[in-house]
């Protein structure tokens, strides 16, 4: 067994290993069980896992989403997600090289780059902090994205905000999107509106092929509209972590559903039954005083107060409570917010359980590489209440 790099700069003891071989070669032959990558998890609540993903998982994810976002041979994907994550290595190449399209292949996002590059281009993916850099930018105009013919946002939660933004400065919609390293994409909201609306705070439904059910600590269904774990069921599921046979276990029923590890809900008032929404994840459920306080229903409420640009709600110990509600936010540029303030709008839509017992004011969430903010941070960092 042998581990070979690939720098940045095209160097690497790939490149020198391949420079000895011969240009003509057999093809190598794989089954659709076979393994083809491990994609290791993001790790924002824990240690990352190495996730094995067969042949056959990658192909069928990546077929049922050439058809469903309706890639053609004459797109242009502006690329410029990293490549150590399903999003870009995956999800966005996979889909350029199945439509024979083309891409336009920048290392990070830049700014400038992707003005320049972006008139030239049908279709970009994005984590939504891509989308708040380019809506800061005068210069991200309905001129500049005229070619365009979608925008796709994942790995992290998108804001309405952002959304409703993107829509008034753009004339687009942004589609929004639910995957996972474990199964690439589980679910998507429509590309052709003869399947639905785009709805914001929304991911949509189930991907054809694919099935999802938001179930109870027994994994029972529940009602729709009520939260509860968010489980899938599919040939994109992966085949287990590396040499982790206890956890992967763990994280499938008797009955062969994938604990996503999500809460979600499906449908709600004004939406669809079957679409789904992320109320965030179950280790990151607070049980204040015997009661379960979703993060997300607080951060709804807070982003739309004004000179708010986002939250964060956690739960850190508490002597009385087991868990208290605590909440992070970040104004916008020029803006400030008054603690007090947002506590007492809170107190008057939310049960009192749910109101942060404290609210801390600061410059930027911490986020990882794909987005993602790192609650685990948020909670060693504020686990003293006083």
């Amino acid at each position: 067994l042998q581990v070979l790099t690939l720098n940045a700069d095209g160097g690497g003891s790939l490149v020198e290993a391949a420079a000895t071989m011969d240009p003509m070669f057999e093809t190598a032959h794989s089954a659709p069980g076979d393994l083809a990558a491990i994609l290791y998890t993001s790790g924002t609540t824990g240690r990352s896992k190495g996730a094995m993903l067969t042949h056959a998982n990658l192909a069928a994810n990546a077929l049922t989403l050439r058809d469903f976002w309706g890639w053609r041979a004459d797109d242009v994907l502006l690329h410029m997600l990293p490549i150590f994550h399903v999003h870009g290595l995956f999800v966005a190449s996979h889909g350029a090289l199945l439509a024979g399209a083309r891409m336009i292949w920048l290392p990070k996002l830049d700014v400038d780059q992707a003005l320049h590059y972006l008139p030239r281009c049908t279709l970009m993916m994005g984590v939504p902090t891509y989308y708040v850099r380019l809506l800061a930018d005068p210069r991200f105009t309905r001129e500049a994205c005229a070619n365009m013919r979608l925008f796709i946002s994942g790995s992290a939660p998108l804001l309405v905000d952002t959304f409703r933004e993107f829509q008034a400065r753009a004339g687009m919609t942004i589609l929004e999107r639910y995957g996972m390293s474990e199964t690439g994409m589980i679910t998507s909201n429509p590309w052709e509106p003869a399947r639905g609306e785009r709805i914001p705070g929304t991911v949509g439904p189930a991907l054809p092929g694919e099935t999802v059910r938001v179930v109870d600590d027994a994994d029972q269904p529940i009602a729709v509209g009520e939260p509860g774990h968010v489980q899938v069921r599919g040939p994109n599921v992966f085949a287990g972590y590396w040499r982790m046979p206890e956890k992967t276990r763990e994280e499938f029923t008797a009955d062969g559903w994938f604990r996503t590890g999500d809460i979600g809900m499906l449908g709600g008032s004004g939406i669809p039954d079957d679409y789904l929404s992320i109320v965030g994840r179950s280790k990151d459920l607070i049980i204040s005083g015997g009661y379960n306080v979703y993060p997300k229903e607080i951060e709804l409420v807070i982003d739309v107060m004004p000179g708010v640009q986002e939250s964060a709600v956690i739960g850190v110990p508490h002597a009385d409570f087991g868990e208290a509600v605590v909440a992070v936010v970040v104004p916008r540029a020029g803006a400030s917010v008054d603690p007090a303030a947002i506590q007492a709008g809170l107190k008057s839509g939310l049960a009192n359980f749910k109101v942060p017992k404290k609210i801390h004011v600061i410059d930027a969430l911490p986020r990882n590489a794909m987005g993602k903010v790192q609650k685990n941070v948020l909670r060693q960092q504020y686990a003293d209440l006083e």
